[in-house]
């Protein structure tokens, strides 16, 4: 006999609502997160008389501040993803990166769902009816909500509970 394989669900999906709030409190915290290390550079370059590191961080042009921004945005999503399986933002509510089996996504499958980002117009990919942007299906990964996963998973391992009173 096959054994079966746990597979994702349209009903586990995150809902186009919680993408859109993700999106935006990750946003808010790459914003701060933008501005703090900008901040610390020249706090910690005029603490040590550095005045031309601080005088460099504070006549930065908009492209260069938007590389740095950008650079910080990677590394926000890859690190967290990779070591979580989560934003901050899907800490709040309450969605993980998984893959189509409900795993954990590999390192390779993480940078390319960081790097599908940076796709122009990515963020319209979610205009149709299943709530999955470009860089969920160009890195084969899936947001799920979390207590509807661990209780899929649950009643796939075990069938016999399914439908009783708990």
């Amino acid at each position: 006999m096959k054994s079966k394989t746990f597979k994702i669900t349209d009903n586990i999906l995150a809902s186009q609502g919680q993408r859109f709030l993700n999106a935006v409190i990750d946003s808010l915290f790459i914003y701060i997160l933008v501005l703090s290390a900008g901040t610390t550079i020249v706090l910690i370059a005029e603490a040590t008389n550095n005045f031309a590191v601080s005088a460099w961080v504070e006549n930065l042009s908009g492209v260069e501040i938007m590389g740095y921004g950008l650079l910080i945005m990677f590394l926000y999503y890859f690190l967290t993803e990779v070591y979580f399986s989560r934003t901050l933002a899907k800490l709040i509510t309450h969605t993980i990166v998984v893959k189509s089996d409900g795993s954990k996504p590999t390192i390779k499958m993480i940078f390319i769902r960081t790097l599908s980002r940076f796709i122009i117009f990515e963020a319209l990919s979610y205009l149709g009816a299943i709530s999955r942007g470009w860089h969920d299906s160009l890195s084969g990964t899936y947001v799920v909500r979390k207590k509807k996963l661990a209780k899929s998973k649950y009643y796939f391992q075990h069938p016999e509970e399914f439908g009783r009173v708990e």
